[in-house]
């Protein structure tokens, strides 16, 4: 697990995401796969190795018109960077996407 390696990382994108606009930057690590009954579990979903950990990110935005716009903004600064030849986790299991707010707290 190169989970130094990956906070060191996260933290680094948050910083970008924020100054180009992002209004929150979240990234989690799984503590408790316990299976509850009658719901399904994240160990099905998404099989893990034993030194694996799995992770969750998500950044808030105002609406989508705001995250096209954020998204537009860090990813045109990305390509002026120098991006590592290797990450602290496999790129090929991620997924990324986006989703809209239905109920909010």
């Amino acid at each position: 697990m190169k989970i130094a390696e990956y906070e060191k990382r996260a933290q680094w994108g948050k910083q970008v995401w924020m100054k180009h606009g992002a209004l929150q930057d979240f990234e989690c690590v799984a503590d408790d796969l316990n299976v509850h009954p009658g719901c399904g579990d994240f160990k099905t979903m998404v099989p893990l190795e034993p030194s694996e950990r799995l992770w969750s990110s998500f950044i808030v935005y105002r609406n989508k018109k705001h995250r096209d716009a954020v998204n537009k903004k860090v990813f045109a600064e990305m390509q002026t960077l120098k991006m590592p030849k290797s990450m602290p986790f496999d790129v090929k299991r991620g997924a990324t996407g986006g989703s809209k707010t239905i109920v909010r707290g």
